[in-house]
């Protein structure tokens, strides 16, 4: 099992790559998520240029607000400083197209979008649609850019389409494990089904798996104040997720949310209409909102989140790598991030 941090694209802080690294964590995956933080190119090259072994690339980049030739340059621009170390994560992008008050990209725009997208990263020529105008193009950097060694593509999915997708474009999946998400059998299985579709293997798939994590203390509460204030806003981010879901869709909250979910939107709507995409995201996994730490409770952390001691970390650790994941990927989006690392280093990952 190999083990990663995402992080919120911060300039200010290219120090945590250095961090990382020398605690022998082998990647780090930067969000992209341009109303909200840095540019992720911006950070990844700096990062790129005093690091020597960690693995980095976007976490995820966003489809909907960048063409596949501008994602591809790039990342060929990166391999120049990071060969062999570089990767491209790819989704549809929640917060970045919800925080400007848009959808995310759907399935099968996502599709055609990695058909371009895995083409253009193996230097072949793809047939591609701008503005509606359909023309035949290929990479055509030159000595500025490389994409040799090889850049693999990990697709971002959530759902069982989008799963499939990565198996029928990506070298790799990211996904998210329960309790939010699917038992890594499940994502495989989707992603088997997509490679199969269009007459691929999986042989060298990469599963990734996305996951808030708490390390508890001896005798800690899943809910006390250090824990909610280190992960409280990873937590929040999945509320932010189905209010979403539930004013588009009509629908009701899921269950886990059901006790909180008139509080939540109470304070919501406090804000007009037309400015709630800003509310509902601008703190993304890096602070609170007033009102909302009284929302979240030992139950609900547990919800959202992978709690526990560092003996109860290493058992589901080691039980998840049985499944046959790969990679697993620690979000955190506050200064606990720091002492995280550490304690997650020495006390979890030295003992697997």
């Amino acid at each position: 099992m190999q083990f990663g941090f995402l992080v919120m694209a911060d300039i200010n802080e290219i120090g945590f790559f250095n961090h990382v690294e020398a605690l022998g964590y082998a990647s780090v995956w930067v969000a992209d998520s341009q109303m909200l933080f840095s540019d992720c190119y911006a950070v990844l090259a700096l990062a790129a240029r005093q690091t020597s072994r960690l693995r980095l690339g976007p976490g995820t980049a966003i489809c909907g607000t960048r063409i596949p030739p501008v994602h591809v340059a790039a990342m060929a621009t990166l391999n120049r400083l990071a060969p062999g170390r570089l990767f491209l994560g790819i989704g549809t992008g929640n917060t970045a197209m919800r925080s400007m008050g848009q959808k995310p990209m759907r399935i099968a725009a996502f599709d055609d979008y990695l058909r371009v997208l895995a083409a253009l990263l193996r230097g072949e020529v793809a047939d591609y649609s701008f503005n509606g105008t359909p023309r035949p193009i290929t990479m055509l950097l030159g000595e500025r850019g490389s994409l040799a060694p090889k850049i693999p593509l990990y697709v971002s999915g959530f759902g069982p389409r989008a799963m499939a997708l990565a198996g029928a474009h990506g070298d790799g999946l990211v996904f998210a494990i329960p309790p939010r998400g699917v038992p890594v059998a499940d994502a495989l299985g989707h992603a088997r089904q997509g490679a199969a579709r269009v007459g691929r293997t999986l042989d060298g798939f990469h599963t990734c798996a996305l996951t808030n994590v708490a390390l508890l203390q001896p005798g800690e509460a899943a809910d006390s104040d250090r824990v909610k204030a280190a992960i409280g806003p990873n937590v929040m981010a999945s509320v932010y997720y189905f209010y979403d879901e539930v004013q588009e869709r009509g629908i009701d909250p899921p269950p886990f949310l059901e006790r909180i979910w008139k509080k939540y939107c109470a304070l919501v709507e406090q804000t007009p209409p037309q400015h709630r995409h800003f509310r509902t995201h601008e703190f993304h996994y890096t602070a609170l909102h007033p009102g909302e730490a009284e929302l979240i409770d030992a139950q609900l952390i547990r919800d959202t989140c992978l709690v526990g001691t560092a003996e109860e970390l290493i058992e589901r650790i080691h039980a998840l790598q049985q499944d046959g994941l790969q990679e697993l990927i620690f979000a955190v989006g506050t200064d606990a991030k720091w002492r995280l690392a550490e304690d997650l280093a020495r006390q979890v990952m030295a003992r697997l």
